[in-house]
């Protein structure tokens, strides 16, 4: 998958969303999503990269608790096939939800 497929995906959710994070003063109203790549676990073979895996976070922020709001973005996720792990967080100082969808993506390039 490339970073531009990964961002189709997320398109199909049909929910506002940013690179990390949104410009400030550009961010809109609940509910939006930032997505990330912060690390990797790639395999190893002869002292190099052998496999790339990267690690994917996508972050959905809304002001309240939306069970409808997440099953749109597991579905878009499981009509993808994408096995991923969940955890949710209130964020007191900015009074939002936080879902925390996290998946490795195999190969994933700029193109």
């Amino acid at each position: 998958m490339t970073i531009e497929e990964l961002v189709g995906m997320i398109t199909e959710m049909e929910i506002p969303f940013a690179y990390d994070h949104f410009a400030e003063g550009e961010s809109p109203q609940p509910p939006f999503i930032c997505y990330l790549l912060p690390g990797s676990d790639n395999f190893a073979a002869d002292g190099r990269v052998y496999f790339k895996i990267n690690e994917v976070r996508i972050e959905l922020y809304s002001d309240s608790k939306d069970v409808g709001l997440e099953a749109k973005v597991e579905a878009v996720l499981d009509s993808h096939e994408i096995f991923y792990n969940k955890s949710e967080v209130w964020i007191q100082s900015e009074k939002l939800y936080e879902i925390l969808y996290s998946f490795e993506m195999e190969g994933l390039d700029n193109g």
